[in-house]
């Protein structure tokens, strides 16, 4: 499948967080709030625009990628910054096509330049261990708890990063937010109907289960 990549502009808003709202309706819970997120990062202080990259095919959008900073601290109180993605869209009749692996893909390879020495992200390691991807057991990365989530999961942009120290991951406040607004964000799209699938069943046990 042809794609090309670019950086997302301010005509493409409206139409991602269509192709957001369409990606991951009925995913995760009846419903989703993945496109109210995409709009409010634009303006959060931790969203970096020049990671913000939209796929297209045939002259329509199809896919997005979003990142904001995110940090680790160690056991001596020592910080680094890290990048966060998330959430990543693709329409459906796309899926499984190579589209968000390309977007994956071409946004690490830019990452490499920005400074940042890793990528966390809270996923499914099916869809994420291809791309270099490992438990943040692996690293001494856990989350603020202390616990390493099934789903925390780490690329090294530089190799050996972690090495010496246990560290405590911290996303950014951007992913926090009012679900009261959702809906009255998800008012402003063509109503879809909201539903059960098994998915979201997946989902609850994955977000519950850590690594001993």
């Amino acid at each position: 499948m042809e794609i090309s990549i670019r950086n997302e502009a301010e005509s493409d808003y409206r139409k991602v967080e269509e192709i957001t709202r369409e990606a991951f309706w009925n995913l995760y819970v009846p419903g989703c709030n993945e496109h109210y997120l995409v709009h409010i990062l634009r303006d959060h202080p931790d969203f970096i625009g020049y990671l913000d990259l939209v796929a297209e095919h045939e002259g329509r959008l199809i896919g997005n990628i979003m990142f904001t900073k995110s940090y680790v601290m160690n056991e001596a109180g020592q910080r680094m910054d890290t990048l966060t993605f998330g959430p990543v869209s693709v329409l459906p009749v796309h899926q499984r096509k190579g589209v968000g692996s390309a977007l994956i893909k071409t946004s690490i390879e830019k990452a490499v330049d920005s400074g940042y020495k890793a990528v966390i992200i809270y996923g499914d390691p099916q869809n994420y261990c291809r791309h270099g991807f490992k438990n943040g057991k692996d690293f001494g990365v856990s989350a603020p708890d202390g616990s390493y989530p099934y789903g925390l999961l780490v690329v090294e942009l530089e190799k050996g990063v972690f090495d010496g120290h246990s560290w405590k991951f911290f996303s950014s406040e951007a992913y926090e937010f009012d679900n009261n607004a959702v809906e009255e964000f998800d008012d402003q799209f063509k109503p879809k109907a909201k539903e059960h699938k098994h998915s979201q069943d997946v989902f609850s046990i994955q977000i519950r289960a850590a690594l001993k």
